[in-house]
């Protein structure tokens, strides 16, 4: 988010349930339900801004998250997902989960592009322009 609080790179956001799966013995979420419901939305976002774009080939390379409100089986919530940072090599995203208006989660992680050999490879400009800049 800028400084004057708007977001200039790609978004997306989606609206989702907490499923059973999702929670632990405690019925509240696995700490990693956020972390697959983050991942997910990024996803969905890269393959719309190029359908062509090899997923597989993005691994995290850091993933930080704060929860503050407990969600549990059947919650309905909203996943907010930007990019916040376009490196040569990496992309910074930031998320959180809103549930009736209050932000139950915050997140960010990174992912870097890697070659064949798993080594850091360059963002197509094309890709990287897309997601500085979705309105490009």
């Amino acid at each position: 988010m800028s400084e004057d609080g708007t977001i200039r790179g790609a978004a997306r956001s989606e609206r989702r349930r907490v499923l059973f799966v999702d929670t632990d013995a405690g019925g509240r979420i696995h700490f990693t339900a956020a972390l697959r419901w983050a991942e997910a939305v990024e996803h969905r976002l890269v393959r719309e801004l190029d359908p062509g774009c090899d997923i597989g080939r993005w691994p995290r390379r850091h993933v930080e998250a704060t929860y503050h409100l407990p969600l549990g089986f059947d919650d309905e919530f909203e996943l907010w997902l930007h990019v916040e940072r376009v490196g040569s090599t990496s992309v910074g995203w930031a998320w959180s989960v809103v549930c009736d208006e209050a932000t139950c989660i915050e997140g960010r992680h990174t992912t870097v592009h890697v070659g064949e050999d798993g080594a850091p490879e360059p963002v197509r400009a094309e890709l990287r322009n897309l997601l500085a800049d979705p309105s490009s």
